[in-house]
């Protein structure tokens, strides 16, 4: 087995880490630098950093975004692998196993559809999705850690009992980690924790209504923030970009990192991710 995926897998058996998400090679490196165990791609800060909306990039562009990511840190790298960029198990299984020979560690599958009508994957196929996936890792031999998710939260279908009854499926059909998106009030994560208990549970953090420390006492095991830092660069960006075209001033850039400042960080990634 790879050691990354050892190394996955062993941040998944005690604790709490936090797993952040970069979008390109340079903020993957800055984050593996600031002492990150680990990482995971976000869909939806690739899709921006391409000029697209989020769920708006290719399975192929995808896969090149995870061999990218995965060669450029020594350390684990989880895969934002949407819905497996399929409809039916066949075609998860098929997109799953190309996935988990670009070198990541982990891969998660969503049951969301994109269809606001049906937002979720019925709930037998979602079902079948999750365990093609699971048969596909272990045919591949590599041991990638698999993320079942259930997008209920996030998609305009906040039930609690229904995302319970899809985390347990999901972890009986295979689903090393479990992890509903979208889910902040600390009984319900408290909830979710005590029912998948002992696999470990996946907080998604995007707003400021938990600290890492509350969620380690709730019992979850693994935090990961989405496009959260994507979005926060964006802001900045943003910020200073309508300034100048609005205001024509450049006050924002004050508060900028200077260059030298910048180069000595992606020097010291370099030289951490070389060692």
């Amino acid at each position: 087995m790879n050691p990354r995926v050892t190394e996955f897998r062993r941040l998944h058996e005690a604790g709490c880490f936090v797993l952040p998400n970069p979008w390109d090679i340079g903020s993957a490196r800055l984050l593996v630098g600031l002492g990150f165990k680990a990482v995971a791609t976000t869909s939806a800060g690739l899709a921006w950093s391409l000029g697209r909306r989020d769920n708006e990039i290719s399975v192929e562009l995808s896969l090149s975004h995870l061999r990218a990511i995965a060669a450029a840190v020594e350390v684990p790298v989880n895969a934002d692998f949407e819905d497996g960029f399929a409809r039916d198990p066949l075609g998860v299984a098929a997109n799953v196993w190309a996935a988990v020979e670009t070198g990541i560690a982990g891969v998660s599958i969503e049951d969301s559809t994109g269809d606001g009508a049906t937002p979720l994957y019925d709930f037998t196929l979602a079902v079948e999705r999750i365990k093609a996936a699971r048969k596909a890792i272990d045919d591949s031999g590599t041991g990638v850690l698999l993320t079942g998710r259930s997008e209920g939260f996030i998609s305009g279908r906040p039930d609690l009992a229904e995302t319970l009854k899809r985390l347990l499926a999901y972890a009986e059909a295979g689903a090393d980690c479990l992890y509903a998106p979208g889910v902040r009030a600390m009984s319900d994560i408290s909830a979710i924790v005590s029912a998948v208990a002992p696999k470990p549970v996946n907080v998604l953090v995007s707003t400021d209504f938990t600290t890492v420390a509350e969620l380690a006492e709730a019992g979850v095991r693994r935090i990961s923030v989405g496009g959260a830092l994507a979005r926060a660069a964006w802001t900045g960006f943003l910020s200073a970009a309508r300034e100048i075209a609005t205001v024509g001033t450049f006050t924002t850039f004050a508060r900028n990192i200077p260059v030298p400042e910048m180069n000595k960080l992606f020097g010291a990634a370099r030289r951490h991710d070389q060692s």
